[in-house]
């Protein structure tokens, strides 16, 4: 036999191996494990889920993991982190979710992800090779779903590993609407397996009005995309996927996980911090982790984002971490986890451990908007002040024409929206407001959750105010570090709408999520202040009509306000 047929040999053993579930050698640590594939899960309604379970070589039965996806179990990360887990002494189940991949029955985002979940857990632990404690792992919509999963109670469930998990409806995105990026993503997991989503053009479908006939311009038939629209305040409809409200449900010691510049990162501070406070035990609410990098939504993946590189420290041992926490509630108690808190603090690009999140060392802090009257562009007068009594009053007033919004730096579909990018040349433009403080003295270092509190008038019945904090270096790169927005009329909130009165002052309260980050000495802080980040967030049309179906526009003439008595301020936290 010459080498080339011993070479074909070779491979054609090794898949018999395989497809006979038989142990073979795989490449993490040259560690052998077995495979058995396409296992069938029968949930409760007879729809049969499909998965692969990833053992150890030794006997069993083993504490088991498991991960389920709507992205195709079979994906390369997927499967080299069931041959980590399976290597190092866990049974772990790689599944497709209901209608995804090779399971059956039809795929209606979240909607039946909590029972399915129960129902996956219950299964593995009645499995020969499971000694019944279980937990849960995964990412993003596979993330979220470990919480809906958890809501449902499944008694063998005794840990979790959330990354840059979704929040509840309108928690990310408070504008009533699946937002224009949205179909992407909605596109992305139309069918069986993924969609390539290269050829379209997305910027021409995100402008598609009314936003109910997006899918057509795509091509495709969505009934819940519609479904979706007609609930336009957290109804019933959408507390059936909600989670965020019933932490008091979960007793599960969780490590949570995610980036500075996740496009999701406010759930995983919610998720922490409710736990922390509402979970249904002691243990429970003693038991929690969170790890907050310099990373977007595919965490721990690079050190450089766009044009800023956060050094070589960014990318850390996040395997380990994330093994003890397995090792420690499905094996040893006495396994160390370490602080509850691990956070990278961007600027001087170093990692902290704290007690807990929010550290106890930081101290709450304001800047003042103030300007001449002209804080228009990064041109205009607008400046940040750290003193009320140093507000000059007065109103700053721009337009914003639905048809031409103000834009949202980020890539073009939703894998990753939004980054450290530079703003100044958006910044250009007349339809936002500038406002900077001078060049820093000192490092200033803010630690913890950013918002703003905007004054504003308005001559329509509804626009939008959005908000961002940027860090401006020497050579004129605005940085983002974070933002947010608030629709006029859920002002009060997603449960109900309020239209604006024309011409009063309204107060809106603008959640720009967290951020960790060093400014400079010699930098300055800015803040901006917009009525559109397209195509983040969809546009306001600003009529006050159906914001599923409505597709007229009408130009907005909003002034912000800033006095002593209507002081528009930024609010944070201050480490020292």
């Amino acid at each position: 036999m010459n080498f080339l047929e011993l070479f074909k040999f070779c491979i054609s053993f090794s898949h018999f191996l395989d497809s006979h579930s038989l142990y073979f050698r795989v490449s993490y640590h040259f560690v052998e494990i077995r495979i058995i594939r396409g296992v069938e899960i029968s949930l409760r309604d007879k729809v049969r889920l499909v998965g692969d379970v990833h053992l150890p070589r030794s006997a069993g039965p083993f504490p088991s993991i498991v991960f389920r996806t709507p992205y195709g179990r079979d994906d390369e990360n997927y499967r080299r982190y069931a041959r980590f887990f399976s290597s190092n002494g866990f049974a772990f189940l790689n599944s497709d979710v209901r209608g995804r991949g090779d399971s059956e029955g039809t795929f209606v985002p979240y909607f039946n992800e909590g029972k399915d979940g129960k129902d996956v857990i219950d299964w593995v632990a009645n499995q020969s090779w499971s000694n019944g404690k279980i937990g849960t792992f995964g990412a993003s919509y596979s993330a979220r779903i470990q919480w809906l999963t958890a809501l449902e109670g499944p008694r063998n469930l005794l840990a979790m590993i959330s990354k840059v998990s979704p929040s509840d409806p309108f928690v990310e995105s408070p504008t009533g609407v699946n937002d224009p990026m949205h179909i992407s993503w909605r596109y992305l997991v139309s069918g069986r397996t993924l969609k390539n989503t290269e050829d379209i053009d997305w910027d021409s479908v995100y402008r598609t009005l009314p936003l109910k006939y997006m899918p057509r311009e795509l091509g495709l038939d969505l009934p819940d995309w519609e479904e979706d629209l007609s609930h336009q305040t957290f109804d019933k409809y959408w507390d059936a996927i909600g989670y965020q409200k019933r932490f008091e449900k979960i007793d599960v010691p969780t490590m949570h996980i995610s980036g500075w510049y996740d496009d999701e990162q406010i759930g995983t501070f919610i998720n922490y911090v409710g736990m922390r406070k509402k979970s249904a035990s002691p243990r429970s609410r003693d038991n929690q982790s969170i790890v907050i990098g310099p990373w977007g939504h595919n965490v721990n993946s690079t050190p450089k984002l766009g044009d800023v590189d956060f050094g070589p420290g960014a990318i850390i041992d996040l395997d380990s971490l994330q093994l003890n926490w397995f090792r420690r509630w499905l094996v040893d108690e006495n396994v160390s986890v370490g602080k509850r808190a691990k956070i990278f603090i961007m600027g001087e690009n170093r990692w902290v451990d704290f007690e807990d999140w929010p550290p106890v060392n930081v101290s709450p802090s304001k800047l003042y908007l103030t300007s001449n009257g002209r804080a228009n562009s990064r041109f205009g007068d607008g400046s940040l002040v750290w003193n009320a009594d140093e507000i000059v009053d007065g109103k700053d007033e721009y337009k914003y024409d639905p048809s031409d919004p103000t834009p949202f730096v980020t890539e073009i579909t939703s894998s990753q929206i939004g980054g450290p990018d530079n703003y100044s040349s958006v910044e250009r433009r007349d339809d936002i407001l500038v406002y900077t403080s001078p060049r820093l003295e000192r490092d200033i270092t803010f630690l913890g959750a950013v918002n703003a509190d905007i004054f504003m008038e308005t001559d329509v019945p509804d626009t939008d105010i959005m908000a961002m904090l940027l860090d401006v270096w020497p050579n004129g790169y605005a940085q983002r570090m974070c933002d947010g927005m608030t629709r006029g009329r859920y002002r009060r909130g997603m449960d109900s709408t309020e239209l604006l009165e024309s011409d009063k002052v309204h107060e809106f309260e603008v959640d720009l999520w967290n951020t960790g980050h060093t400014f400079a000495k010699g930098h300055s802080i800015r803040v901006s202040i917009a009525s559109a980040a397209f195509p983040k967030y969809s546009r306001n049309l600003n009529t006050g009509l159906d914001l599923a179906s409505d597709a007229t526009m009408r130009v907005a003439n909003t002034r912000i306000i800033h006095s002593k008595r209507y002081p528009t301020s930024l609010s944070f936290f201050l480490y020292d």
